[in-house]
């Protein structure tokens, strides 16, 4: 999906749900849109800064905190990097496979593995919220 798509498709979730999809928002929107790979906070500031010179770390975390609260992206923990959800139109799985030479994140919903994952953590009396499974290793262009 192009990013001229996806920035309509968050613009009617936000207009749905009652909420501004403001111009900073949108832009750090379509930063995350453009990229294939994670991206950390201060990356995003340096390039919300072409357009908005007055940008400061705050400004980049709360837009980021807004787009984690809607869905639209994903946060992925282990490099402290963020990356734009394709599907957040609905509430689903995540796991990601990360490339550890190009950085390159492929999102995975695999419902049997939720699933799996659920089934183990109810055994053990614990109740899973949300999920996101992170694998590390080499992309098929980079093998």
């Amino acid at each position: 999906m192009t990013v001229e798509a996806l920035t309509e498709k968050a613009k009617v979730v936000c207009n749905d749900k009652g909420v501004r999809f403001t111009t900073i928002r949108e832009k750090v929107f379509r930063l995350l849109a453009g990229t294939q790979s994670g991206v950390g906070a201060y990356d995003l500031l340096e390039q919300l800064k072409q357009t908005e010179p007055n940008a400061k770390p705050a400004t980049i975390y709360r837009a980021l905190d807004f787009l984690a609260e809607m869905g639209f992206i994903h946060k992925i923990e282990s490099t402290n990097a963020f990356m734009l959800c394709h599907h957040f139109e609905h509430t689903h799985p995540v796991q990601l496979l990360i490339c550890e030479k190009c950085g390159h994140v492929e999102e995975l919903h695999s419902h049997a593995i939720a699933h799996e994952l659920n089934n183990q953590a109810t055994d053990l009396g614990f109740k899973v919220v949300t999920q996101t499974i992170e694998a590390r290793g080499i992309c098929a262009k980079c093998q």
